[in-house]
């Protein structure tokens, strides 16, 4: 059986174009560029603006917000004065994998690089969180996420000192923490609680990640807990919204 209009199950029905036909010359040309973009195919370079804008009889302002539009939606990205065709998104399972395993998965090759790690008394709008009094001692770890050496994200990690004492010294920032709580700690994960929502990026995130500010993010709150279920971490992880989709699977629920 044929998917209706010829195309694929999971692309917006008539590839967004109303019934009555009538759609922005800008969208009009999208469409086109992406049909180009499948036939070009990953990494290879698009024709210029110019030629673009008269092979599809647009203006090159109208040209040029088709392209910011594929450009944020990860189908395209820049490259020197050029523009490529961009690789599929990372698929990262909403999950208690961790950002390493999603990556590794995929077959490419997950990093980070440490930003800062610092030691401070546990305020009041973590503690409870945490399990802790206020005063507590806590450790704040923010990492870039890498994926082949490209910057994709950004990490804040919160727990409490009493957990992993010896994180400043018996840790490598480049691995995963996960891995260094179950392996070298003997901490296991019990459940999450997660949230997921768009933002932009703040000046400082976009410079950390290497960004344009306008680019949308998701943003990923995460409060984990051990397999006593007691609190163990809460992290702040900021995703290219370009670069990255997120992946679950659902069960039956009981009946109400």
């Amino acid at each position: 059986m044929e998917f209706p209009y010829g195309q694929d199950p999971g692309a917006p029905i008539r590839s967004g174009v109303p019934e009555h036909g009538r759609i922005p010359k800008y969208y009009a040309a999208k469409v086109e560029i992406a049909a180009l973009l499948a036939e070009l195919g990953e990494g290879e370079v698009l024709p210029t603006e110019r030629e673009l804008a008269l092979r599809f009889e647009v203006s090159r302002e109208t040209l040029r917000q088709a392209l910011r539009e594929l450009i944020l939606e990860g189908r395209l990205r820049r490259l020197g004065r050029g523009t490529v065709v961009a690789g599929p998104k990372l698929e990262q399972p909403l999950s208690l994998a961790s950002y390493t395993e999603g990556v590794r998965g995929q077959g490419r090759k997950p990093g980070r690089h440490l930003v800062s790690l610092d030691r401070f008394p546990c305020p009041p709008a973590l503690a409870g969180d945490l399990g802790l009094e206020v005063g507590d001692a806590v450790w704040h770890m923010e990492r870039v996420l890498l994926a082949d050496d490209e910057r994709v994200g950004l990490e804040s990690t919160y727990v409490a000192v009493e957990r992993a004492p010896d994180l400043a010294t018996g840790f490598e920032p480049d691995s995963s923490f996960y891995a260094y709580l179950h392996e070298r700690l003997g901490i296991g994960f019990g459940d999450a609680d997660e949230r997921l929502e768009t933002v932009l990026a703040t000046p400082r995130e976009a410079l950390l990640i290497g960004t344009p500010g306008a680019l949308p993010m998701l943003l990923i709150h995460r409060l984990s807990r051990d397999t006593e279920g007691r609190p163990l971490e809460r992290v702040r992880s900021l995703y290219r919204g370009d670069r990255f989709s997120f992946t679950t699977h659902l069960g039956t629920a009981a009946p109400r």
